[in-house]
């Protein structure tokens, strides 16, 4: 499938920056921007991001995100099954995700991996699909979007062997200084999200500040976990500015330099083209 630009204008609606960055992982295919996406677009636009990964979570969604990323010249796609999803997946699924994967703009296998916190998918099951889909990124040398929740342990277990054979992003980490490390060491990247601005999140505030620089990156997660100054509402990829602002604060650095970076790396991990000037 080739895309084409849809041409039509994005407004402005409101400057938050003027510095360029990304939005490494969030929802834009989810229902809950159908009602105001072209808005939700020209706000992240204005607040100085040069390009949003939108990652499916089941086939409809992923569908919808390759679909969106044809329209929208500053959307990439990435395509898998949640760990919560995993229970349906049948003959077709993995058929269905190499077609999409071919497409034009998708860039990532992802979200995939494992949630042990909601257990929404039996644990054997998770274990086995996110093997599957990790061979699957393989199979078509793409990077992997990683989720990986209360399943620490498990998470590295499954990526140790991989060492050398896969690139990709533990996406909104949420393990501790050793983990990290590992996780550094088996050539992942760490993306942080708006939980480092909560309060009680000392934890991943160690982290975060000492995350190489060349292997860091941002998201929002967006509709989820908004960073504190919009906590419990809905969140949306400008938001990922006030996120990048309070990163840069507690690494010792100016702001437009961690958006810069963060930029140039999820640039290079997903090999995404050159920016979209709107």
């Amino acid at each position: 499938m080739v895309c084409a630009s849809s041409g039509a204008e994005i407004f402005i609606y409101l400057k938050y920056s003027t510095i360029m960055t990304i939005d490494s992982h969030a929802h834009l295919e989810m229902e809950a921007f159908d009602g105001d996406r072209d808005a939700v677009l020209g706000r992240a636009m204005a607040a100085g991001l040069t390009a949003i990964i939108t990652v499916g979570t089941t086939i409809p969604d992923c569908e919808k995100a390759a679909a969106l990323a044809c329209l929208h010249p500053q959307l990439y796609a990435a395509v898998g099954i949640h760990p919560h999803e995993v229970k349906g997946i049948d003959a077709g699924t993995y058929d269905a995700l190499r077609a999409l994967a071919r497409q034009e703009k998708v860039v990532a296998i992802g979200e995939i991996g494992l949630d042990f916190f909601y257990d929404l998918s039996p644990r054997e099951v998770q274990l086995q699909r996110f093997a599957e889909q990790l061979d699957l990124a393989e199979e078509l040398n793409l990077p992997v979007i990683i989720h990986d929740r209360e399943a620490h342990a498990e998470t590295l277990a499954i990526l140790r062997p991989r060492k050398r054979r896969l690139q990709g992003v533990l996406h909104c980490f949420s393990g501790d200084t050793v983990m990290a490390r590992e996780c550094l060491a088996l050539g992942f990247y760490l993306s942080v999200a708006g939980p480092v601005t909560y309060r009680k999140a000392d934890q991943l505030r160690a982290v975060a500040r000492e995350i190489p620089a060349e292997r860091l990156l941002i998201e929002t997660d967006a509709p989820y976990l908004a960073p504190q100054p919009w906590r419990g509402k809905r969140n949306e990829p400008a938001y990922v500015v006030e996120t990048a602002r309070y990163l840069a604060e507690i690494r010792g650095i100016a702001a437009g330099e961690l958006e810069r970076l963060t930029e140039e790396n999820a640039r290079r991990l997903f090999g995404l083209g050159p920016q979209f000037n709107p």
